[in-house]
């Protein structure tokens, strides 16, 4: 034997290479948190990750409800256009009327062409108005990892 002594061995099988039940080292940084602070580090630790995950969760809902605004502005913006065409359209159309019915000559023709280019404008910006609205999603993302949150503070279970 080769300089070995028994209380060698058993010193060797406790640190992991032949007693079973014995972890031969920490196979996570959380348990070798777990093992060395102290209570008080681990609320101070938990209070930080927490109040940075909430301000990024907050960061998220506002960057998601900017770009929300913006795509329900445009699509205010074509229904105000649709509104501004349609108004155009019953002007020229009573316009139109009026001048058919005073000299029925070409006028009045010509005031019902452009009176039906500005219905066919207002229906089209009516028509992209109401797509861009309904495109609008919400906050998926942010209401996505909003979800995320309880599950990782449930102290049962390992989070990744």
């Amino acid at each position: 034997m080769s300089g070995s002594t028994p209380a060698g061995d058993a010193a060797t099988r406790r640190a992991g290479t032949g007693y079973p039940g014995v972890d031969p080292a920490p196979s996570a940084e959380a348990e070798v948190r777990a093992r060395t602070e102290s209570l008080g580090e681990m609320l101070a630790s938990f209070s930080t990750n927490l109040s940075t995950l909430l301000r990024q969760e907050f960061q998220l809902a506002k960057a998601e409800a900017t770009e929300s605004a913006k795509q329900g502005g445009r699509g205010a913006g074509m229904l105000a256009g649709a509104a501004i065409g349609g108004f155009l359209t019953l002007l020229f159309l009573s316009m139109a009327l009026m001048w058919a019915l005073g000299t029925w000559m070409h006028v009045g023709w010509a005031a019902v062409i452009v009176a039906v280019v500005w219905a066919v404008i207002a229906a089209v910006l009516a028509s992209m108005g109401r797509k861009q609205l309904d495109a609008m999603k919400g906050l998926p993302q942010t209401q996505e990892t909003v979800g995320e949150i309880p599950p990782t503070l449930n102290p049962n279970k390992e989070t990744p």
